[in-house]
């Protein structure tokens, strides 16, 4: 007998998370907020903060025209803006998803490759490669690497993302912890192999953590609702209500129901955990 399909909570997260921020904010901007002192952390407030991130990111460009490979594009909001600038910008994302958000986002211009970075092979004429919030999901060394046989000569590496630190691994626990990415760590030995010269680095991670506070506010929203209706039903359709909880326990392994519920319904993704567990860095690299 076959096997019941998991339930893909990665891909189903992704989706529901770019509708929701469009749905905030207009734009589907999936990366963190740029919290500067005094703006308000709410949902109103969102927007201002995700096109904060952005500009910071930007400041750390070449003050010209470039060829901009975004690697890991999202939605594609980036790749647009950079478009808007005036840049040459090329998109490369595994996601068929979010390949097809990018290509009604940045329309013709921009050339969409459905692809994975590893996989991506062009000759050496970009001026920039651009890591945002991508890194973390490949190995560290390989895609610097990569990406440098990518780039033109005197062509920049941009990383903005989040990395683990010390802390984490001294303190991990069984529950998942706030934030993600590499080991610091280890990062610095690849940066430290001489390959790559750092032109330029910046922590930001006070001013992004704000952000994680903003999601789980807004992931206990979700849990509330859906725990009234979850009340509801079970007054209302109880045999429904529990053939819907059957099916949904099927679909998702017991690992996955306890985190869902602890994301749902728990407080220990805040700020305060992101500053002690991880460190958000936006780094200019030329090899």
């Amino acid at each position: 007998m076959a096997k019941p399909r998991r339930l893909d909570t990665r891909a189903l997260g992704l989706d529901l998370g770019s509708e929701l921020v469009r749905f905030a904010t207009g734009r589907e901007n999936l990366h963190y907020g740029y919290w500067h002192e005094g703006l308000e952390v709410c949902i109103g407030n969102l927007r201002q903060a995700q096109e904060a991130y952005t500009e910071k990111v930007k400041s750390f460009m070449p003050q010209r025209k470039l060829r901009v490979l975004d690697i890991g594009g999202g939605c594609g909001e980036f790749a647009k803006e950079l478009a808007a600038d005036g840049h040459e910008v090329e998109i490369v994302v595994p996601s068929a998803t979010l390949a097809a958000r990018c290509r009604e986002n940045v329309g013709p211009s921009v050339p969409v490759h459905l692809k994975r970075f590893f996989e991506f092979r062009a000759a050496p004429r970009f001026d920039l490669c651009l890591f945002s919030e991508s890194l973390q999901y490949m190995p560290p060394e390989e895609a610097l690497h990569h990406a440098q046989q990518c780039l033109a000569i005197d062509g920049e590496i941009l990383v903005s993302d989040c990395f683990r630190s010390q802390q984490f691994y001294e303190e991990f626990r069984d529950a998942p912890l706030v934030g993600g990415g590499h080991s610091l760590e280890l990062f610095r030995e690849v940066l430290a192999t001489g390959r790559y010269q750092t032109l330029r680095e910046e922590d930001i991670t006070e001013s992004v953590a704000p952000s994680v506070d903003l999601e789980q506010q807004l992931y206990n929203f979700l849990g509330m609702s859906l725990k009234r209706i979850d009340e509801e039903l079970s007054v209302i359709y109880p045999r429904r209500r529990k053939l819907l909880h059957f099916v949904l326990y099927r679909l998702m392994s017991e690992r996955r129901q306890t985190r869902l519920k602890r994301r749902l319904f728990g407080q220990y993704k805040n700020s305060s955990l992101f500053c002690r567990y991880n460190r958000y860095l936006i780094l200019s690299l030329k090899a």
